[in-house]
């Protein structure tokens, strides 16, 4: 009689059969029946999405659970997986994350005013250091990485001479980056930049205003401090000096963000784009992506250039001239404005990459600034400081200037906070500051606006 024949081995056998079945069935069957299995975890992860999308709270929890329900899951899938959850949740990487994607604001009270629409990039919500300076310095950053010019965390510093925004944003990013940071600044520049540089870790150089043919003057000094940086026998590390006024790695930022922001934000709708210029940057790389790679043509850039400065003479008449350049005129070194961060008496490489770009420029007064940088205050709740009010101003006599019902943009810079010592003292100076029950405010039309910034009757 063969084993098979025999009544207990054969129920034995039968038992080890259905045990092994068993096995394949609750641990294997996923490897058995994948197409089975696929769909079973995509009705999964359909009826948990449904439950969670009422609460917010578990949406990232019950993505992660979904790992539980795949089997085992690679390092580099899990990786992909968590960089999908974080986009789609609004998370960045890093500080550097932040920049970028600003908002479009419309200022209603100088619409109405005007009777077109006058849209302002917030550049001052960019994240690291609250300007638009924050997209010039990464980009200028990161080309010099993949130039080999600046190594992380070997000890390298990043020199700069500036006025305040440039250097705040390098060096918050430098920090971030692996890097040190030093500042050479006019020591007439408002003290609150100075005092946060020094607590975002930066070395801060003040040094009496200068002209810039002295090899003192504060960008002069900065190259020579990075230059004695590099020479050094006693360290691996290097001096990197960023040259915000000359690097097209400064406009080139502007071109392939700050640009085609603002054209997709109006869907290609803008009639005038205003801006000031410091280094050139902000209106060189925007009106080139404009009107150049967006071909623009109908476009009207505005150049608004505060008092003291020699670009409104150079864009209108060809000459680089200021009135305050006569003899014993002067009364500061260099642009004759308390404005901060726009004007300047040179043109720069930036400036230049687009200046037969730019169909007009206007001059803002200092008076003018001030006056706007209030009515900002009051009739939208806008703090800005000094370059944004000028372009505010510029942008206003723009829109005068055009038919009715035109779409201009400009620029909000920086936060009024940095210029609480200098320009938004002098309009507490002016008794341009009203507050709580006396406020006196007049009609909100054409007038008023007009009026206050002396511009007579406005459009005829």
């Amino acid at each position: 009689m063969s084993l098979s024949d025999h009544p207990k081995a054969y129920g034995t056998a039968a038992l080890t059969v259905a045990f092994i079945t068993g096995i394949f069935v609750t641990l294997g069957f996923k490897d058995l029946y994948p197409e089975l299995e696929n769909r079973y975890q995509q009705r999964l992860k359909r009826n948990r999405h449904a439950r969670n999308s009422l609460a917010r709270s578990s949406t990232v929890s019950s993505r992660r659970d979904s790992f539980l329900f795949s089997g085992p899951v690679s390092l580099e899938d899990r990786e992909s997986t968590f960089t999908t959850i974080d986009r789609g949740l609004g998370i960045v990487d890093g500080i550097a994350g932040t920049i970028g994607n600003t908002p479009l604001v419309k200022i209603r009270s100088l619409s109405e005013a005007t009777g077109c629409v006058i849209l302002a990039k917030a550049e001052f919500l960019n994240g690291a250091g609250n300007s638009p300076k924050d997209r010039v310095a990464l980009n200028m950053i990161e080309v010099a990485e993949q130039q080999g010019l600046l190594v992380p965390n070997r000890g390298d510093t990043i020199y700069e001479g500036t006025v305040g925004s440039t250097g705040i944003s390098l060096a918050v990013l430098a920090r971030a980056k692996g890097y040190k940071c030093h500042i050479c600044m006019p020591s007439d520049v408002a003290i609150e930049k100075s005092e946060l540089l020094h607590h975002l870790g930066a070395t801060v150089e003040r040094v009496t205003p200068a002209p810039i043919t002295d090899p003192k003057h504060f960008v002069n000094l900065a190259r020579q401090r990075a230059k004695e940086h590099t020479l050094r026998t006693d360290t691996e590390s290097r001096g990197f000096f960023a040259d915000q006024f000359e690097s097209l790695a400064n406009y080139t930022a502007h071109m392939k963000t700050t640009g085609p922001e603002i054209y997709e934000q109006t869907g290609g709708l803008i009639d005038a784009f205003v801006a000031g210029a410091g280094t050139g940057g902000t209106i060189s790389g925007v009106t080139k992506y404009l009107k150049e790679e967006k071909k623009l043509t109908n476009l009207k850039v505005v150049l608004a250039d505060p008092q003291g400065s020699g670009l409104y003479n150079k864009i209108r008449h060809g000459v680089m001239y200021s009135p305050t350049e006569k003899e014993g005129t002067r009364r500061r070194q260099q642009v004759d404005t308390m404005v901060e961060g726009i004007g300047i008496n040179r043109i720069t490489e930036n400036f230049e990459s687009a200046r037969s770009l730019i169909d007009d420029a206007v001059r803002v007064t200092d008076i003018q600034a001030l006056k706007m940088a209030r009515w900002l205050v009051e009739h939208d709740g806008i703090f800005v400081g000094s370059s944004s009010a000028v372009n505010c101003v510029a942008a206003v006599m723009t829109a005068l200037k055009m038919p009715k019902g035109s779409q201009v943009v400009t620029i909000l810079c920086d936060s009024g906070s940095r210029h609480l010592s200098k320009f938004w003292k002098s309009v507490g100076e002016l008794g341009l500051e009203v507050n709580g029950e006396d406020e006196e405010r007049g009609g909100e039309g054409e007038g008023d606006i007009v009026e206050v910034l002396g511009l007579g009757k406005g459009r005829e």
